[in-house]
């Protein structure tokens, strides 16, 4: 499988909200963002919890827009991310990159790139539903 393909295939199944069809995609000791939540989980099982609470509050759709593949195995992803609570409200609405490193055919980190660098806290995209105006 190629880089495009694996990506492709990784957001089509966290879209359709298919954690297992996103699980073959990754290492056992993938590194993912807690976007909504901030901080980081470490392997597949605290991937799988996380999505449940995540899509036990939000509504998220993350389409591809562009791929770029790098040396060493990182892998920029341009994408278009659009959350929405569970009414059906935007919460946010905007494009940035997802950051892969990829080995063996496997996602082993994913990090996010919003603004001016690496996202370590939670993701402004969730942060009106956490922090009501």
């Amino acid at each position: 499988m190629t880089t495009q393909e694996l990506i492709s295939q990784a957001y089509y199944a966290f879209n359709q909200r298919d954690v297992d069809a996103s699980l073959m995609l990754m290492s056992e000791n993938v590194s993912w963002p807690k976007a909504s939540e901030g901080g980081r989980v470490v392997g597949k099982q605290e991937i799988r919890d996380y999505w449940t609470r995540q899509w036990a509050e939000f509504d998220p759709r993350v389409d591809v827009l562009e791929v770029v593949e790098r040396e060493a195995g990182k892998t920029d992803v341009k994408v278009h991310q659009l959350v929405k609570n569970l009414k059906g409200d935007v919460l946010s609405d905007t494009e940035l990159w997802h950051v892969y490193a990829i080995a063996n055919g496997l996602i082993e980190r994913m990090d996010i790139e919003e603004g001016e660098g690496v996202l370590e806290g939670s993701s402004a995209a969730f942060s009106e539903s956490i922090h009501p105006k």
